[in-house]
This record gives structure tokens, C-alpha cells and sequence, in this order.
């Protein structure tokens, strides 16, 4: 099974992303058909992707990510636009985090502490927060420009994290589906 461990938005949240992706591919014009959108009913921010993990090996994940986080719960703040990479064309949509990323960073790295303790293998890279808000199909390093100068200093939304949940991930042609398999609730006891 596909898992992967995410924080979730709520709806007024996923509201004013969801306008500010339709503010960003209006300021794309004619490049924003090689662009796939995320829905606003599958945002979430990933903290960890655990990848394709066997199902007899799922109920240790669950119960790893299953105990409360000894963090107070905090909010994040949604605001400015990057691309991934950072050279050529770009392949990714996103919008970062400004407020509450030391917190949530903090938050990731106990989540995949808990998540390599269970004996997943997670990739090395360091953990970026950010919400993708589309992926495109082909671009052009233009495209990375034109994206940059529709960036604006304004918050786009606000989140209270009172956990992080545990997903399975399942891909169809109607695009993915998601199953909450077990959260782990922030708790400063």
C-alpha cells in the first residue's frame, strides 16, 4: 500500500488556496493548460512519504504514528509561490510557508523518526514545507518566470495543526483517493 503522512487543511483554508490557484493560472494565460491543478478536497501538506510499504508491515506504522507528539499544537501560515526545481523548467506548483515552520519542521522530524524506527527506508532529502498547488505535464523555464512575477507577499491562508494523520494513497483515472489510517495528536503533556 501507498503511505503518507500529512497535516490537514480545513475548509476555509482550502478555499482561499483554491483562489489563489485560480488567481496564479489567470497570471499564467495561455501556460496554464500544461498544468495539472490539485483539487482542493486532496490539498494536504506531506510531511513524510512513506512510498509502497507491504500490508503486513502497515500495522507497525500505524501504531508508530498512532502516539501522541509531546508538541504543543500550533498554526501555520500559507504564503509566497515557488517551483521545483530551481533550475530549467519547472515541474511544480507550490506555495510556502512562512509562520509556524520551525514548529512544523520539528513535526516532520519526529513523525519520520517514528516512521524509520517502524522500519520504513525514507529519502534523505531535506524536508521543504510547502502545499503543491499543480504539477505541470511540460513546461518551459519561462514558465518558472512567469510564475515568480504572479507571487505577491499576501497571506493566502491560515491552519491550525492539532496533529498530523497517516494516509494511504490510492491512484485510479479519476485521480487519487485518501484513507486516514491513524493520527497522531499534538499534546504539550
Amino acid at each position: 500500500m501507498r503511505l503518507f503522512v500529512a497535516v490537514d487543511l480545513d475548509d476555509t483554508a482550502r478555499t482561499a488556496i483554491a483562489a489563489e490557484q485560480k488567481r496564479v493560472a489567470a497570471a499564467m494565460g495561455d501556460a496554464r493548460s500544461s498544468v495539472t491543478w490539485v483539487k482542493p478536497d486532496r490539498m494536504h501538506l506531506t510531511l513524510v512519504f512513506l512510498g509502497e510499504v507491504s500490508d503486513a508491515h502497515a500495522p507497525a506504522i500505524v501504531d508508530s504514528v498512532s502516539r501522541p507528539v509531546a508538541m504543543t499544537a500550533f498554526s501555520i501560515t500559507f504564503q509566497g509561490l515557488g517551483v521545483f526545481p530551481s533550475h530549467g523548467g519547472p515541474r511544480a506548483l507550490w506555495v510556502g510557508i512562512t509562520d509556524g515552520g520551525a514548529d512544523l519542521s520539528e513535526l516532520q522530524r519526529e513523525i519520520a523518526r517514528r516512521v524509520a524506527d517502524a522500519g520504513v527506508v525514507l529519502d534523505a532529502r531535506p524536508f521543504h514545507p510547502h502545499l503543491t498547488l499543480g504539477r505541470w505535464r511540460q513546461s518551459r523555464p519561462s514558465d518558472r518566470r512567469r510564475i515568480l512575477s504572479a507571487s505577491r507577499p499576501d497571506v493566502v491562508a491560515r491552519v491550525a495543526v492539532p496533529a498530523a494523520t497517516l494516509y494511504q494513497s490510492r491512484i485510479s483515472s479519476a485521480g487519487p483517493t485518501y484513507t486516514a489510517l491513524a493520527r497522531a495528536n499534538l499534546s504539550s503533556e
